[in-house]
């Protein structure tokens, strides 16, 4: 493929729910282009975009993929994006990469919450728009339907491009109405031939030609004029009022076809060259310069260089591949960039251009332009590559928090490092993923954002790096503490020829707010000499680690050591360490220990809908429910405390009653007294994983 500058660019994320049809239209159009000689299926796992096993296996996108192609002397850098919720990292990376996205709606399902989804994200983030209404194939396919549903789930101009002529439920031919004219298409590659508009369909032609006209004419004051006036708008002036009303947010084109019969693609490939901006418009971004300002990047290749890693691959065989978009300058091997993040400079080793998982190396890279690196050292995704002289960083992916996390129990004994080692791989690959050793429960727990999303991770740990696991519910770290004050003996008194142990302590336990144990002394009279009192406090200290109901840290306690004696040979700090421990164990039972289990503070983001079953759902998990507050977002914002213990799958449940529209964040907020209805259930779990 050869080399094109900015202004021939176009960098074209794929989005939308799953299922929607996506990746076989992403395969369509790379068959159109002719960059593949074939027409892949993801039932078979023959696309050019689905080819990692994983992939593969399921027969859904994991992760994102980038294969560019070449239309009407343009170069399109296609990047197909997951639409499952469990695979969203693969959704961020490629939103954050594109300069537009496409949009994707299945004509047999309509609007789905993908859609809703990828529409909300795309505006955030600023990006150009266009809707394709795939599928018209199948059974039960109705665009005029969808096209109703896309103009009530989005605020802004929703507007057909192309209109199906529909006869007995299947598209006969295709309008363009732009040109105003009709094509039929056949055979294996879509040939179109140009055709009549049939005489039914002309009033809802004309109907809709004036609604790209009146939305055309609210993007210019010459062009409201003119439309005001009635004179027709050249084809120039449509493509010019179009391409502004993309621009600016205010218009957003609907397509539609077919990827099964190559029905619409060219429609769809001419639309995208002559409506989505060009690199170098929308390539270009803030960002902070060495000293926290803002400044601009502009998409030249005459500027140093800046490029942005916004995907990393980490592969047992070629080693870490970084996805990059230039964004200014030209990326060779010719130049050592400096990471803005670790201030440490990076050598390229491959610079390649690829296709799925087809790699072609290149010499250079210009700006505008998607390659992909190999042998990167410190940097990841999210960093940011500049020539010394031009030190600035872009914002890095917008990731979703991780809200499912498991335990991860190893197959093979001592296989733990090893696991440690191929996550770190893992995660440089998913930024997503969260690891972590729990130093309470000497659990290995890994997040991730659902149950799918983590099974592919232990899959690939295995794949890749040959660590066999399996997930588990991570048990819960749990506190002991006491509700009232108890005064007992320790005694320890050891003889066993020549010198003997000899320690006699009296302790006074209490419960305080302290997390830490706090240890006082008020003995009189030398009943326990001085140098005795760390050796009574180090023994407390020991034993305040393991709690007499279930074996948990013990919190909130006070220990005043009052009084007791000594042997002026035999006692030592050993045997009052002894003697501080016996007190311990004989007080503690005996001053109404209490489990305490650790409360999160909980945030639940809803559309109002819903609001009722979620606060029904959380009543059932022992939540608490402090506020709600409308959003920015037009959502709902409910506040509140649950136990962790009841919140393992809350990401689960509260997907499937929103269908993926809500979201949360749990965070620690503080201990509180377990339900004593509760407590023999979790002691018997302790006991339990003591005798495995």
């Amino acid at each position: 493929m050869r080399q094109y500058l900015a202004d021939k660019i176009r960098n074209v994320a794929v989005a939308g729910h799953g299922s929607c049809g996506k990746t076989s239209l992403a395969e369509a159009m790379l068959f159109k282009a002719g960059a593949t000689d074939r027409l892949g299926k993801v039932e078979n796992g023959s696309t050019i975009c689905d080819f990692d096993p994983e992939e593969v296996k399921r027969g859904v996108s994991v992760s994102a993929a980038v294969a560019p192609f070449e239309w009407d002397a343009t170069k399109i850098n296609l990047i197909d994006t997951p639409g499952l919720f469990d695979f969203a990292t693969g959704f961020y990376e490629g939103m954050r990469a594109a300069g537009s996205v496409l949009i994707v709606i299945s004509a047999k399902d309509g609007v789905g919450v993908g859609a809703e989804k990828a529409y909300q994200h795309a505006k955030k983030l600023g990006k150009s728009m266009l809707f394709f209404v795939s599928k018209m194939d199948a059974e039960n396919a109705d665009f005029f339907k969808c096209l109703e549903g896309l103009g009530a789930s989005f605020d802004r101009h929703i507007c057909p491009l192309v209109l199906p002529v529909v006869e007995n439920g299947k598209a006969q031919c295709y309008i363009d109405l732009i040109d105003n004219k009709a094509y039929r298409y056949s055979g294996p590659k879509g040939e179109r031939t140009e055709v009549g508009i049939p005489e039914a369909m002309a009033g809802m032609v004309e109907e809709y030609r004036n609604a790209i006209a009146e939305a055309v004419a609210e993007t210019d004051e010459e062009l409201m004029d003119k439309f005001f006036a009635g004179e027709a708008f050249t084809r120039e002036e449509i493509i010019r009022g179009i391409n502004a009303g993309i621009h600016e947010g205010s218009f957003a084109p609907v397509l539609c076809g077919s990827a099964l019969t190559m029905e619409g693609i060219d429609l769809l490939l001419d639309a995208m060259v002559n409506h989505l901006p060009a690199a170098k418009d929308a390539a270009s971004e803030p960002a902070a310069d060495a000293d926290g300002e803002t400044v601009m990047v502009k998409c030249d290749v005459l500027d140093p260089l800046v490029a942005f890693i916004f995907k990393t691959v980490a592969d047992p065989f070629v080693g870490k591949m970084s996805y990059i978009k230039v964004l200014a300058g030209k990326l060779s091997a010719d130049v050592i960039p400096i990471n803005s993040r670790t201030k440490i400079a990076e050598r390229f080793g491959k610079i390649m251009m690829v296709t799925g998982k087809k790699q072609e190396d290149v010499p250079s890279v210009p700006a505008g332009d998607i390659c992909v690196v190999t042998k990167l050292v410190e940097s990841v995704t999210g960093d940011t590559l500049c020539e010394p002289n031009r030190m600035v960083s872009l914002a890095p992916v917008d990731f979703p928090p991780a809200t499912l996390t498991m335990a991860m129990n190893a197959k093979n004994k001592g296989d733990e490092g090893k696991i440690a080692q191929g996550i770190a791989r893992l995660i440089e690959e998913d930024p997503v993923v969260k690891y972590r050793m729990d130093p309470e429960t000497k659990q290995q727990l890994l997040s991730g954002l659902g149950e799918q999303h983590l099974d592919v991770i232990i899959s690939r740990l295995k794949t890749k790096f040959g660590s066999e696991v399996t997930l588990s519910k991570p048990r819960v770290a749990y506190r002991e503490t006491i509700r009232k004050n108890v005064k007992v003996q320790g005694r320890h008194k050891k003889q066993s020829g020549g010198h003997g142990q000899f320690g006699d302590v009296w302790i006074e336990f209490g419960p305080c707010d302290s997390e830490e144990l706090v240890f006082q002394e008020s003995v009189f009279g030398g009943a326990v000499p001085k140098n005795f009192f760390p050796a009574v406090e180090k023994g407390l200290q020991e034993c305040v680690k393991r709690g007499v109901l279930a074996g948990y840290p013990m919190v909130g306690v006070k220990a005043v050591l009052t009084d007791g004696s000594y042997h002026p040979v035999d006692s030592s700090e050993m045997a009052f360490k002894m003697a501080a421990s016996i007190a311990y164990k004989t007080g503690i039972p005996q001053a109404s220990p209490v489990l305490l289990e650790p409360i999160g503070k909980l945030t639940v983001y809803v559309p109002e809908s819903y609001t009722g079953d979620i606060m029904g759902e959380l009543n059932k998990r022992r939540g608490r429910i402090l506020g709600m507050n409308p959003t920015d977002e037009g959502l709902q914002e409910i506040v509140g405390e649950a136990p962790i213990s009841e919140m393992y799958d809350f990401t689960t449940t509260l997907r499937s009653m929103t269908q993926g529209r809500g979201s949360f964040t749990l965070e620690f907020e503080r201990y509180e007294q377990l339900p004593s209805n509760l407590e023999a259930a979790v002691i018997a779990e302790a006991k339990a994983l003591e005798d495995e």
